[in-house]
């Protein structure tokens, strides 16, 4: 096989995503650690138990897969294409990088910090495939990949931010301002870091403001793609969905739910947009 594509469980992404005789694909998960017990995420997780398993203890956090986790796919393909969460919040992109310095032919392993999670990642593996099913060289994917990331936005709205602040991925201070009841704040990804975009009174007047703000980010989205990725709010998602076809040509509006690392730092009725 001459390409393959590798991608961790903070893209939100099943394993059996992309089914291709041309391109490999495997989603390599991360851990979630909820006092002495250590959840996978992977196909099989019971997100709803371990949110619940989390909820009744004091101590948890998560954990990148180690670099091995990558390496022992590479001689699967040719070219192997790794896709990660932000390197700002996360220690996977180092350890797909490790992977890949260790390994024989490590020209053939492009390791590509998405700068974002979840939705963002998705975009990035589909363009990943557009790409390969071109026929463009290696050198030529990884150039046009590089800029498409880079042109990505990411906006998320959420109920508790709890696990940012206590594992370090938010500051104290935004989370106190993110934690006020009245106050809804949406969120955005801005060069891989969590940053504060707007603080608006009310969920509603949130929502609103967020269809806004995506809608003012192009004139014509006929040839995007947005992904809404939630934590048990699927109904909120929906709403939303349906605001944003009545002023937004997109091209599709996807919805998926939030697997383990996702749903444990968005918690119960977080949304990400990712366009």
């Amino acid at each position: 096989m001459k390409y393959q594509i590798l991608v961790d469980s903070a893209s939100d992404l099943m394993s059996d995503y992309l089914v291709d005789s041309e391109i490999g694909f495997k989603v390599v998960p991360l851990t979630i650690n909820v006092g002495e017990k250590e959840y996978v995420d992977n196909d099989s997780l019971d997100i709803q138990k371990m949110l619940d398993d989390m909820h009744a203890n004091k101590k948890s956090s998560s954990a990148c897969p180690a670099p091995e986790s990558f390496m022992r796919e590479f001689d699967n393909a040719e070219y192997t294409f790794i896709v990660t969460i932000t390197s700002k919040l996360s220690g996977c992109y180092n350890s797909a990088v490790v992977a890949k310095n260790s390994y024989s032919k490590p020209e053939n392993i492009c390791v590509i910090d998405s700068k974002a999670v979840s939705g963002t990642e998705i975009l990035i593996v589909d363009k990943l495939v557009e790409l390969i099913k071109q026929g463009l060289s290696y050198q030529k994917i990884i150039e046009q990949i590089n800029a498409f990331r880079d042109k990505k936005s990411l906006f998320f709205i959420l109920q508790k931010f709890d696990n940012l602040v206590n594992n370090g991925r938010m500051s104290k201070i935004a989370g106190l301002i993110a934690s006020k009841l009245v106050i809804r704040p949406i969120c955005i990804a801005y060069e891989g870091e969590i940053k504060i975009a707007k603080k608006i009174i009310g969920i509603k007047n949130t929502f609103s403001k967020l269809v806004q703000m995506i809608c003012e980010k192009a004139k014509d989205f006929s040839k995007e793609t947005l992904i809404i990725t939630h934590c048990y709010t699927e109904e909120e998602a929906n709403l939303i969905k349906s605001d944003l076809e009545k002023k937004c040509n997109f091209k599709e509006i996807r919805i998926l739910s939030m697997r383990g690392l996702c749903s444990y730092y968005a918690l119960e009725k977080g949304l990400i947009f990712c366009l």
